[in-house]
């Protein structure tokens, strides 16, 4: 090459780039985060799948069979099903679990909100949260051999405090008059508290310039309870009463400890109902399809409850 000879300049676009280069290839290793996510979910999946959607799928098959825990179930189709629109127990056991729903969930609602708006608009002591929430630690079935002992109509502190003030003796778990409202009272007392934290943790999230805005303009708290919290916590409130349904309807091992279902079927629920056809008189083909059933009936609660008090929504949004 002569000393005459031009050079061209290197044309754009002309070589490697090294900067181009280097977004691609660091986006062909870019690490695909689903195989990670489905590996941290597989545990809950496995358990739900061992714990929940196999004992579903085998409760509705037994629901279809005659089976008494001592034998192989027999497929018999929908007899059970038809057994149970004549069954004046099952009725009955669904109209005393109504009974007591009404009674827990009204008084835990009520009480709750009265809880959580005096923590909300007085104190917010942490030492007053903790003790709510006590009751709601201990196990249920604790709970029902405390109050069994305090309201025993012999011996129970609660009558000798009634009897020394003159109103005599009452057997709250003996009669079938005071039995429901017993047990509804009890767990009332172990619920509350956790029911108040929860609408609490909602009113938190209401912005409190609402409250000093209203209150500039002359409104008491019952007008800005009525006007503000409310409205503004009902999702919040949705959420409790449908757990506080769900868990209604379940009511089991206080009454396990307490009545056992009576006096004369007065606190015969529908969970105990199915207990005794399973464990007492091995009907577990009967038993699962009164489980069935009462499953359809949550849903179809609970698919009201979401759409009356609109769940979805919130006027905070």
């Amino acid at each position: 090459m002569g000393a005459d000879t031009a050079v061209a300049p290197p044309q754009k676009g002309a070589g490697p780039d090294p900067v181009a280069d280097r977004a691609p290839a660091r986006s062909r290793r870019s690490r695909d985060d689903r195989k990670a996510a489905w590996l941290f979910l597989a545990p809950a999946l496995i358990g739900f799948a061992l714990f929940y959607a196999y004992p579903t799928v085998r409760g509705f098959y037994y629901s279809l069979t005659d089976y008494n825990l001592l034998s192989d179930p027999s497929f018999t189709g929908m007899d059970n099903y038809r057994d149970l629109i004549g069954d004046d127990q099952f009725f009955n056991a669904l109209k005393v679990t109504g009974y007591y729903v009404v009674l827990n969930i009204g008084s835990q609602t009520v009480l709750g909100l009265l809880l959580a708006t005096l923590m909300h608009r007085l104190t917010r002591s942490v030492a007053l949260r903790a003790m709510l929430l006590v009751p709601w630690l201990v196990p249920n079935v604790t709970v029902g051999l405390l109050w069994m002992w305090l309201l025993d109509a012999n011996l129970g502190f609660v009558n000798h405090i009634l009897d020394a003030l003159g109103f005599g003796t009452t057997g709250f778990f003996t009669s079938p008059t005071w039995a429901m409202p017993t047990v509804a009272a009890v767990n009332t007392w172990a619920y509350t508290g956790y029911t108040a934290l929860l609408l609490y943790a909602g009113m938190l999230q209401i912005p409190h310039h609402l409250y000093e805005s209203a209150s500039l303009d002359g409104a008491g708290e019952w007008r800005m309870f009525t006007r503000i919290t409310l409205p503004l916590l009902r999702p919040v409130l949705a959420l409790v009463l449908v757990v506080s349904l769900i868990g209604s309807f379940q009511i089991f091992d206080t009454i396990a400890v307490t009545t056992k279902g009576g006096p004369v079927s007065a606190t015969r629920v529908i969970y105990f109902y199915i207990y005794e056809q399973a464990f007492t008189n091995f009907h577990m083909g009967y038993a699962s399809a009164v489980a069935v059933v009462l499953a359809v009936i949550l849903a179809a609660l609970t698919a009201v409850q979401m759409r009356l008090l609109r769940a979805s929504r919130s006027d905070l949004a």
